[in-house]
């Protein structure tokens, strides 16, 4: 099994969840980014806790780029990073679909599979390839006997996609190493 350790960004209501940023990272190495050129950036900037910790961390373009970004834009339009969702839905199942035998991981990740499931449609339009269920990394870390202030703690970045997924990785590969030093003692 090949691992890919993830994490969404997203607007949700109790009734919709609605992607604004997507991270993931392959134990093989490779890494994807993507800020949804769609998100519903009239709600964003009505939810206070979306607004101060998840839009600081979306494109906001570099030098000259950033200096001419307007001060309404949540993130910078021009950046390479941000992409329709379309095209986010063509490049997520592409980097899935490259790695054989996958495991998806997430942390907390019941929302995650389903706005991840959603960039595709009803969870039955999953291209092939793409698990229908996402390993749980809170959930490993209870079966093991840990809790959470007991796992290696983020030192920057959260609620960066990007960043979120990779530190997703370092807790599940911590995870990984403590239950195969236990089984072996």
């Amino acid at each position: 099994m090949t691992a890919i350790d993830y994490d969404l960004e997203f607007l949700e209501d109790g009734r919709t969840i609605e992607l604004i940023s997507i991270g993931m990272v392959c134990d093989d190495g490779r890494e994807y980014y993507a800020a949804n050129r769609d998100m519903p950036v009239r709600r964003i900037r009505k939810h206070p806790w979306l607004m101060e910790n998840v839009v600081p961390h979306l494109p906001r373009g570099h030098g000259d780029l950033r200096n001419s970004m307007s001060k309404r834009w949540l993130f910078h339009y021009g950046d390479p990073r941000v992409k329709s969702r379309k095209t986010i839905a063509a490049e997520v199942a592409a980097f899935i679909q490259a790695t054989d035998d996958v495991e998806l991981w997430a942390n907390y990740g019941a929302y995650d599979h389903v706005a991840l499931s959603q960039l595709w449609g009803p969870m039955i339009a999953l291209p092939d390839g793409v698990p229908m269920f996402t390993h749980d990394i809170q959930q490993e870390a209870r079966r093991l006997g840990f809790r959470w202030d007991e796992l290696p703690q983020q030192e920057s970045g959260e609620h960066d996609a990007l960043a979120d997924a990779r530190h997703n990785q370092t807790v599940r590969r911590w995870l990984a190493r403590e239950a195969w030093m236990e089984a072996s003692s």
